[in-house]
């Protein structure tokens, strides 16, 4: 059996006299992350898939994340690179280069669905891409099937709910500096993702870190060839009680360069996204407002292609 349910245990820290010892702002934990064997939640066995549907359950309740590219960066030149930096609002590829104390990482993002853009250059890049992007969508729907089981539904209610059908994608490929080469410690500053869920892959280990529920900043070590699973827009949905989680990326122990390759998997942008009726009662009001996704990748300014989460703006209580 590999699916497994999270055993570490709190761990207490002395930091001393706050007025006269340094406190690391970036202090996090090697707390484990829960870990979902993908099979098993479809398993012809009723009682592993059970016991899978209650591990994804407590994962997504109480944590909001688990574990579940090189070719563009390493033969184009940054000049091929920059005739992808931002041209309009309508971009459906956009590159940038941040170095700074609060963002150093170059990236690349593209439009995946519900048509693909991909950069012409180097030539296998694009069908290495789509052949990804095929994987992480196959895995996309099987996990909104589990959980909707999760939830106590048929397992095509996120499906329908956020019409995933007609969805919005973007991929983001992320290349975040050795640290001798960046301008600080932080390659990407805390934040939330929009989306039904985020799935990440990355080279090599270390850099990312995750904000629990309980407000203690842990470490994210990814096994090989697992993939982290993060949940957007799925909080909105289920008015709160599978949460979207906070987190950030630290250079400062980067040695060498490190990749990750993101792809936020969204509802369709005309979707408006607001609390199912399924989860409001007298106990649990209505905890977010209703929005077009479209107006919610927009409400702070932002482009569709820089899939910004507003999730901050729309919460009312």
């Amino acid at each position: 059996m590999k699916v497994s349910p999270n055993a570490s245990s709190e761990l207490a820290v002395v930091v001393g006299d706050l007025h006269h010892h340094h406190v690391n702002p970036y202090l996090a934990f090697d707390d484990e992350i829960p870990t979902i064997d993908y099979s098993l939640l479809f398993s012809d066995d009723p009682n592993q898939r059970l016991l899978a549907h209650e591990y994804l359950r407590q994962a997504c309740q109480e944590y909001g994340f688990f574990y579940g590219i090189s070719d563009f960066f390493d033969s184009t030149t940054l000049d091929e690179r920059r005739i992808y930096s931002k041209k309009s609002p309508s971009d459906k590829i956009r590159w940038e280069l941040n170095s700074s104390t609060g963002e150093n990482r170059e990236y690349l993002k593209v439009a995946a669905h519900p048509q693909c853009h991909f950069p012409s250059k180097p030539p296998s890049f694009s069908k290495i891409l789509e052949e990804y992007y095929k994987e992480m969508r196959m895995v996309e729907i099987g996990l909104a099937r589990a959980m909707s089981k999760t939830l106590g539904f048929e397992e095509n209610f996120i499906e329908e709910a956020l019409n995933l059908k007609s969805r919005f994608d973007v991929m983001a490929l992320n290349l975040y500096p050795p640290n001798a080469k960046s301008k600080g410690v932080v390659g990407l500053s805390e934040h939330t993702d929009p989306g039904f869920i985020i799935t990440l892959v990355q080279d090599k280990d270390g850099g990312l870190q995750i904000l629990t529920h309980k407000g203690k900043w842990i470490n994210v070590y990814i096994p090989h060839h697992a993939i982290l699973i993060q949940l957007g827009d799925l909080e909105i949905l289920t008015n709160g009680k599978y949460k979207s989680h906070i987190h950030r990326v630290l250079v400062d122990n980067n040695e060498v360069q490190r990749i990750s390759v993101i792809t936020v998997h969204g509802p369709s942008l005309e979707k408006v996204i607001s609390p199912g009726i399924e989860f409001i009662d007298e106990e649990h009001p209505q905890g977010y407002r209703a929005m077009t996704n479209k107006e919610s990748l927009e409400a702070n300014g932002d482009d569709e292609i820089d899939v910004q989460s507003s999730l901050e703006q729309l919460r009312l209580v």
